[in-house]
């Protein structure tokens, strides 16, 4: 048997020991880059969600004013978490619609009716259509969209109280 097939698999695990190694040595990055950032949100129309609300379709985004995109769903335990945050971007005077994923519109309205209702506008996506299109991972998530129908910021997860200064500002870079 020739010499080099020996040390043909010790290189082959000594170069993936190697780069294992290197790899733990790396800074973590914690921020999760979106493929969907500086792109359009995708041509989309939705029904209403809610008897109390419209519908969400792209036009309403296009109207030159940043809004906020959240999607969420009543069954959703951190989307009642997030509830009050919303509420109180929609008091600092954030214009929020909304996108309810796999709901009856019973579920909706007794969501809204416990937690509250910060949406200017909700659709229904019954096939998470948008969700997906749009990059979203599940719920709740929020995006800011320029007035001009642009991706400028996602936001995963729900919303926290201590983040709600650093939405708005998102919110506000985007109206610029």
């Amino acid at each position: 048997m020739k010499p080099w097939r020996f040390f043909v698999p010790l290189a082959v695990f000594s170069a993936f020991v190697g780069v294992a190694a290197w790899q733990l040595t790396q800074p973590k990055d914690e921020f999760v880059h979106s493929a969907m950032i500086g792109k359009p949100v995708p041509e989309f129309a939705m029904r209403a969600a809610s008897a109390d609300r419209p519908g969400l379709a792209l036009a309403d985004l296009k109207d030159g004013k940043p809004k906020l995109l959240n999607i969420w769903a009543s069954w959703c335990v951190p989307c009642a978490a997030e509830a009050p945050q919303l509420a109180a971007l929609q008091a600092r005077g954030a214009t929020i619609v909304g996108v309810a994923i796999r709901d009856r519109p019973e579920d909706v309205a007794a969501f809204l009716d416990r937690y509250g209702n910060p949406f200017t506008r909700i659709g229904a996506d019954d096939l998470s259509e948008l969700q997906l299109a749009i990059g979203s991972s599940g719920v709740p998530e929020t995006f800011v969209v320029d007035g001009k129908g642009i991706i400028r910021y996602q936001h995963i997860g729900d919303i926290r109280e201590s983040q709600v200064p650093m939405i708005l500002e998102k919110l506000a870079e985007a109206g610029q």
